[in-house]
């Protein structure tokens, strides 16, 4: 039976019909205000301080197309890890240790791995190693800002597969999965043609974007499904007025699950800029999500 929304997820998605959220309590233990020894062995036996803190969300996707085979494959999502002191190294471990213990099907990670300084570079790659399954990434405005190329000979070393503007078909439980990943649009290196040239035109197509508003880029009503970040859920979350500035600065899609051009959108909260740093979060939490795709019969439109 589809789990409903929660209204606060409803009231952001123009039609939450193929969408549903459910918290998995057993694994929001691991994130109590006091560890549980052998359950956080990064932090045993003690209390597990506030900005080591990240919710685990886990989420039902109707998905028209979806190849048959691909009904209930597992995908992880991390996006704006921001390594460094925006972030806890403590829940970046945390988080990648989440991520295993739930054995996606396929791992993504959706840009800004880094902030304004180079300094934190070597450790992305120490704090982010170790996902299993197949793991694709695309870069953030911040990386390329940094150091896109440092970043992703990094990640290919770790055998993650980068993608910028280019797509891969994977076999996944039997069938054949696209994965597509456009770089980044707010610098302006996002090419949606180039990424699509030459990949499948149906089946189960996935698509890595670390700006939301690409969705507005990509083919019309074709049932694709894009993960983005980059906003942190808003950051600071003040109900209208977060709202209006994030449109006016052109950024309609804040958090959560929607629905454009025929198409799907989910924008993550982001690990990083959390708790306990020096950039102030309020109304959003750190997030690791987890969709289970399931196969749907039709596309919702918006508008």
């Amino acid at each position: 039976m589809r789990l409903r929304l929660s209204q606060r997820l409803a009231r952001r998605s123009a039609s939450p019909g193929p969408f549903s959220q459910r918290r998995n309590r057993l694994a929001l233990a691991r994130n109590e205000v006091v560890a549980r020894g052998v359950e956080d062995p990064l932090r045993p036996d003690m209390r597990l301080r506030w900005r080591d803190h990240f919710a685990l969300n886990e989420y039902e996707l109707h998905v028209p197309g979806l190849h048959p085979k691909h009904d209930g494959l597992r995908v992880a999502q991390l996006s704006d890890i921001h390594v460094g002191q925006a972030t806890s190294d403590v829940r970046i471990r945390r988080a990648v240790m989440a991520v295993n213990a739930s054995s996606p099907d396929l791992v993504f990670l959706t840009g800004d791995y880094v902030t304004h300084s180079p300094k934190p570079l070597p450790r992305v790659r120490e704090l982010l190693a170790g996902l299993q399954g197949p793991v694709f990434v695309v870069m953030g405005n911040h990386d390329h800002w940094v150091n896109a190329p440092y970043l992703r000979e990094g990640f290919e070393r770790m055998g993650y597969t980068v993608l910028q503007n280019e797509h891969r078909v994977v076999e996944v439980r039997g069938a054949p999965a696209a994965v597509l990943g456009v770089d980044d649009g707010r610098t302006g290196r996002d090419d949606v043609a180039a990424t699509f040239r030459g990949a499948p035109t149906s089946g189960t197509r996935l698509v890595l974007a670390h700006t939301p508003p690409t969705v507005e880029k990509l083919p019309p009503h074709q049932g694709l499904v894009q993960f983005s970040g980059h906003t942190h859920g808003g950051q600071f979350w003040v109900g209208g007025l977060t709202e209006a500035l994030f449109r006016r600065a052109g950024q309609p899609y804040i958090r959560g699950h929607y629905q454009v051009q025929g198409n799907q959108l989910y924008v993550n909260q982001g690990l990083g800029f959390g708790f306990g740093g020096p950039y102030l979060r309020r109304g959003t939490e750190p997030e690791v999500a987890f969709f289970t795709l399931r196969a749907a019969a039709t596309v919702h439109a918006v508008g």
